[in-house]
Formats: C-alpha cells, structure tokens, sequence
C-alpha cells in the first residue's frame, strides 16, 4: 500500500486540551476546528495551519476512548496488515495498549509502545 511505513497523522492525549490547543495557536500559528465527542460532552480539537480541510494535528482529551493513553505526542505510522504488524512488534519487544479500534470510513488503528517505551499508533487504510 502508499501508506505503508509513512507517517500519517501525529496527535496528543492530555488533561488539559483546551489549554494545549490555546498554547499552540500563540506559539506556532495552528487554528482549531472542535470536533464533538461524547454527545458534547467535551471537545476535542483537529489543528491546521491554513486550511481546516488540510489539518496537521489533533489535540485530544484524556476521556472517552482516549482514557489511559500516554500523554505527549503519539505518531500513527501506515501499515498493510494490522494483525501482522502487532505480531512483530510482540516478537521484538513491543506491548499493545489498545485493542484494534476503526475509524469508520479510514480505516483500522493501535495504540502501542516500543521495546524503549515510547508511544506509538499503527494504521492500516482501509479506503483507496
């Protein structure tokens, strides 16, 4: 696949989303779309720099389906088959922190941590 070994998206889980997201827009310039979690019951941010269509970031609440996961930013790298890359990283090392999520209409993802600790997600496209 054209993903396969790219990164393609970068984000943050954190307490404070509203704060991180107002930190970004001063520092470097980003802008915010909110996108509604949880029936509105918070928000959670997709960051661009010009155009909300081209977003490059997201800055997430430690809620809902992102309880649990690390803080700081978590880079999602493509792969082809899913199931076979949480395999290999299990074989060298690696440990899982989620189970394998959709993002319906995109395609499958995993949270992760490397042999060192780092956070991590893989994602495999589902839509060509």
């Amino acid at each position: 696949m054209e993903n396969t070994g790219k990164i393609l998206w970068t984000d943050m889980t954190v307490d404070n989303a509203d704060e991180i997201r107002d930190f970004y827009s001063a520092v470097i310039g980003w802008k915010s779309e909110e996108i509604e979690m949880n029936k509105g019951e918070y928000y959670d941010f997709s960051m661009y720099s010009e155009d909300p269509t081209s977003p490059t970031a997201g800055i997430c609440n430690q809620k809902g389906p992102n309880k649990g996961l690390p803080t700081g930013w978590i880079v999602y790298f493509g792969v082809t088959d899913i199931k076979k890359s949480i395999n290999r990283a299990m074989e060298f090392g690696g440990e899982i922190l989620t189970e394998v999520r959709e993002m319906p209409g995109y395609g499958l993802y995993c949270f992760m941590k490397d042999p060192n600790g780092h956070p991590f997600a893989i994602f495999q496209t589902t839509v060509s």
